[in-house]
């Protein structure tokens, strides 16, 4: 579990603020709402290739600059 210790004298906006960019880092979120239903095998496959190609096109077009 994912756990972010108040700091002395920081705002409770701020402790949320690195709680949620932990969560993304460690991707607890994105797993959490993939697990609360089940995905077919073919759909997951599907999921994975899209994502890929989608880097691989941010790659390609970064590449030159």
């Amino acid at each position: 579990m994912t756990e972010i210790k108040l700091r002395k004298g920081e705002p409770i906006e701020k402790a949320i603020r690195r709680l949620k960019k932990r969560l993304d880092r460690e991707q607890t979120l994105i797993q959490v709402r993939l697990h609360r239903r089940f995905e077919k095998p073919s759909a997951k496959k599907r999921r994975k290739q899209k994502a890929a190609r989608f880097t691989a096109m941010l790659k390609a077009r970064y590449a030159d600059v």
